[in-house]
């Protein structure tokens, strides 16, 4: 496994939400360090807010800096930068968490999205953009979790994998969320 995966190992939601387990199962059976196994994580419901917070303040979502970290699906954590706006934008959020359950019901499964999501994240990879994107990674030794546990945290990807995760300043109850 090592030398047909010389790069990355990603894994994916396409057609479950149980990604930072699949990530978990596959970093353990690959044997590859663990900067290089990570999932798409909390990566689409990232670039959905961003999308409804560009929206709302009706600039780019470029110029938008807010997360959604944690695990990936109904238990995910909001983390906006805008914190004063945070408790405004909280019905708009609930439509991150329901978009992808009215595609389902609607078409039955959800893959476009999830697949552009992917293909930025490959991007990201082979062209060494270090771009930070919100992936399901190893959390050992983060905010207090002392066990080998994958959950969605902004993380600086590059060629090789992870570079780093980007620090969060998480208050009490996100830690405990």
């Amino acid at each position: 496994l090592e030398k047909s995966f010389r790069r990355c190992f990603i894994c994916t939601n396409v057609y479950c939400i149980i990604v930072d387990v699949l990530t978990y199962v596959a970093w353990r059976l690959s044997g590859l360090p663990r900067e290089r196994v990570f999932g798409s994580g909390t990566n689409l419901d990232s670039a959905r807010f961003r999308f409804l917070l560009s929206e709302r303040l009706q600039i780019a979502p470029s110029s938008c800096h807010g997360w959604i970290i944690g695990e990936h699906g109904d238990s995910s954590v909001l983390r906006c930068l805008f914190g004063h706006h945070r408790q405004s934008f909280i019905t708009h959020i609930v439509g991150i968490d329901f978009s992808a359950y009215e595609i389902i019901k609607l078409k039955g499964y959800t893959s476009w999205a999830i697949g552009l999501s992917v293909a930025t994240i490959v991007n990201g990879i082979l062209r060494n953009s270090r771009n930070v994107f919100a992936l399901s990674t190893n959390v050992n030794g983060l905010h207090g979790i002392h066990d080998d546990v994958y959950l969605s945290l902004p993380c600086v990807l590059g060629q090789n994998g992870l570079t780093h995760i980007v620090k969060q300043n998480l208050n009490q109850k996100e830690v405990s969320d």
